[in-house]
């Protein structure tokens, strides 16, 4: 049993979820996270505790630093582009955050140097020289992803830099046979750096590690096991740095030295929070009765403040041990839960997009799916454990028509018809005991048992529809006992009134629906089970939710249509031959002309190639501080000594190319007719005096 709201002790609850990093728009395993915490957001609130729930996203890190170079953008315009796209994924799915930040801010920068600092004070922090790979051609050190090789175990090629993907080996990088970098094609070199430790195996940490996550309640007993375990193998101490060039957060007094994106993330949750409070946005969130908000500062110094995560099985790690440790040895209040859910899949399989086995959420929506279906669905494959949810086309349909719409949409349907006017009569809605309904799906949803939740509530409202057919108001009617008919009418709908209510945490929308139809004050837990009681005027019934109909999900599974030829026209006259020897190619947009970097190059050093009669190697300056080495097959036409000094035209952001001779890291232009037999000669671009290297060609 669930205490009485009347009696119930105010919650402050501070939630998140895990922060998606920013370098691409939500999948449906954020969404299925999202929308796990946002239904025990709604329920809480219902309970009238006070909840700050906020999300952020984790825009730093050297793979959103490449990704932007690659995409001709700084990384904040590369990070701010995709965090513009969240809101719509959010409102689609009635997912309501209170705010949405990012790890890039003001606010994350002082909280992650600030945690730093405590740590350092408290002796935590220690640095040690180690060595590990370095690009020479790209200048930075690599991280594991950005280094791939021969597999020492079994021996398969083009293997990255930690595990075997086809032996399932694990070994360092410097153990792969051949390495190479995947951002260059360059060999690697192995050079030194310091770098900073947090000193996760000091035995005051480890002592504090294993009393929190074997506290009852912080974790799932599954994953109080694993930490047991990681324990048992022995804590090592993190590497909490990383060398320039690194986009992220600078190291206090350590210059070009960074924060490893696995120390400023989950700060962000703070980061968040407090931007949350200092918008004056938070004020609206206390309970009524506590007509005066707390600064940040004094929100999460709070001892009554509950810090709540909800985060997928793959960063346990980084929450369970990481995390806590950072804030307990910072002088701060570590996380109350940690709550562990599984992936998602589809039909017992990995989603995949080109199989047409994954669910692209705004295509969801565009469809004109109802969010609601999918979270309800999602409510009912979730539970309190670390377990996988599946989605499958045909239970979906047929959970979704059957429960929503063949169960509790049909209570008011049906019972509207035996009311006359809407006004409700005297019944016996009491003797199917609601309160103790509430106070069952009250107990399901704080565990996170969403799936027993709502088999309650569906069971209970098979129970409604067979009173309802029991009863047989249609018959009463005809026997002119209209009176009996709206009794009938009325319990049922004091019994949709308790069914809404215990629905609305999972679909507020149609909760909304239902508040509209009858004509009550928005639902909460403490009136839950309370009847509107005879007298009480309902609206006239109006459609609350359509079937799912099973040709959506054909759609919405269809794979990715592969490219079509352009179907025949008939022929046009024949076109005068160009002098180039080659026909114009197809149309293309000004948005694909933008996606080439064109770029004004100078030609600072040219050889012949010793093993090609086609190939000269050019080495470039772009204006960027560095010199980039570029094959071109010009040999023919040019000797080296004749284009040294000159200026020319190149691809800047075409992928390096991995040679036999080496890597090339763009690509000159030149002219040539079409056929080089027929009419030799190669004439490379050189652009009219005045140009200057690292101009763009627009």
């Amino acid at each position: 049993m669930v205490a009485s709201e009347n009696t119930m002790t105010q919650r402050k609850l501070f939630v998140t979820t895990a922060l998606p990093y920013a370098n691409g728009k939500f999948h449906i395993g954020h969404i299925m996270e999202y929308i796990q915490a946002d239904i025990w957001v709604r329920f809480q609130r219902m309970r009238g505790h006070m909840v700050h729930f906020v999300g952020a996203d984790d825009a730093h890190g050297a793979p959103i630093m490449i990704a932007a170079e690659k995409a001709g953008k700084t990384p904040q315009q590369f990070v701010g582009e995709i965090a513009a796209g969240r809101q719509q994924y959010l409102d689609g799915f009635h997912v309501r955050f209170d705010n949405w930040h990012s790890t890039d801010s003001a606010e994350n920068t002082q909280l992650a140097q600030g945690i730093y600092k405590d740590l350092k004070a408290a002796g935590l922090i220690a640095t040690r020289t180690i060595e590990q790979f370095y690009d020479p051609v790209k200048g930075m050190f690599l991280p594991d992803r950005y280094i791939k090789g021969e597999c020492p175990t079994c021996h398969a090629k083009d293997q990255y830099g930690d595990s075997c993907e086809v032996c399932s080996a694990v070994y360092a990088p410097t153990d792969l046979i051949e390495p190479y970098s995947t951002l260059t094609g360059a060999k690697p070199e192995i050079r030194s750096s310091e770098h900073f430790f947090f000193q996760l195996s000091n035995p005051e940490v480890v002592d504090f590690l294993k009393a929190w996550t074997q506290s009852p309640g912080r974790l799932q007993p599954e994953m109080a096991k694993k930490a047991s375990e990681w324990f048992e193998a022995g804590m090592a101490d993190w590497d909490i740095s990383r060398e320039s060039p690194y986009f992220g957060i600078e190291i206090p007094d350590a210059p070009g030295k960074y924060f490893y994106v696995w120390l400023d993330a989950p700060v962000g949750y703070l980061a968040s929070l407090k931007n949350h409070f200092d918008k004056g946005q938070a004020r609206d969130h206390w309970h009524p009765a506590s007509r005066t908000a707390a600064s940040f500062d004094e929100f999460v110094a709070d001892p009554q403040v509950e810090q709540v995560h909800f985060i997928g099985k793959d960063i346990v790690y980084f929450h369970t041990l990481f995390w806590p440790a950072m804030l307990q040895f910072s002088g701060r209040k570590t996380p109350a839960q940690v709550n562990v859910h599984g992936f998602i899949t589809v039909s017992g399989e990995k989603m995949s997009k080109s199989r047409g086995t994954g669910i692209d959420p705004l295509k969801y929506l565009s469809l004109g799916m109802n969010p609601e279906w999918l979270r309800y669905y999602i409510a009912a494959k979730l539970n309190g454990r670390v377990e996988d949810v599946d989605f499958n086309p045909d239970d979906f349909v047929a959970r979704v028509n059957a429960d929503l719409v063949g169960k509790f949409v049909n209570i008011a349907s049906r019972a509207a018809k035996f009311i006359p006017g809407g006004q409700l009569v005297a019944n016996n809605a009491a003797t199917l005991q609601p309160a103790k309904l509430v106070d069952s799906v009250a107990a399901l949803y704080e565990a996170r048992e969403y799936g027993k939740a709502l088999r309650e509530i569906m069971a209970y409202a098979d129970e409604v529809n067979l009173r309802f057919d029991g009863a047989a108001p249609w018959k009463l009617a005809k026997e002119g006992k209209a009176l009996e008919a709206a009794a009938i009418g009325s319990e049922c709908v004091e019994h949709f009134k308790v069914l809404a209510a215990c629905l609305k945490p999972v679909l507020p929308a149609l909760a909304a629906q239902a508040e509209a139809f009858l004509q009550c004050a928005p639902l909460d837990w403490a009136s839950a089970a309370s009847p509107l009681g005879a007298g009480h005027v309902v609206g006239s019934y109006q459609h609350l939710m359509q079937r799912v109909d099973a040709k959506l999900l054909d759609a919405l599974f269809e794979p990715p249509a592969e490219a079509v030829p352009a179907a025949a026209t008939p022929a046009a006259p024949e076109a005068p031959a160009l002098p180039g020897g080659e026909a114009m190619a197809d149309t293309i947009t000004i948005d694909d002309f933008s996606k080439i970097d064109l770029r004004i190059a100078q030609i600072v050093a040219c050889e012949a190639v010793e093993g090609s009669t086609k190939l000269l190697r050019l080495t470039l300056d772009v204006g960027e501080g560095r010199t980039r080495t570029v094959f071109s097959g010009i040999a023919s036409a040019y000797q080296p000594q004749d284009l040294v000094g000159k200026l020319t035209v190149m691809v800047a952001n075409l992928a390096p190319r991995r040679m036999k001779f080496g890597v090339s890291e763009g690509m000159v232009l030149a002219a040539s007719h079409g056929d080089e037999k027929a009419q030799p000669g190669i004439y490379v671009l050189n652009p009219w005096p005045g140009a200057q290297p690292g101009m763009r060609v627009r």
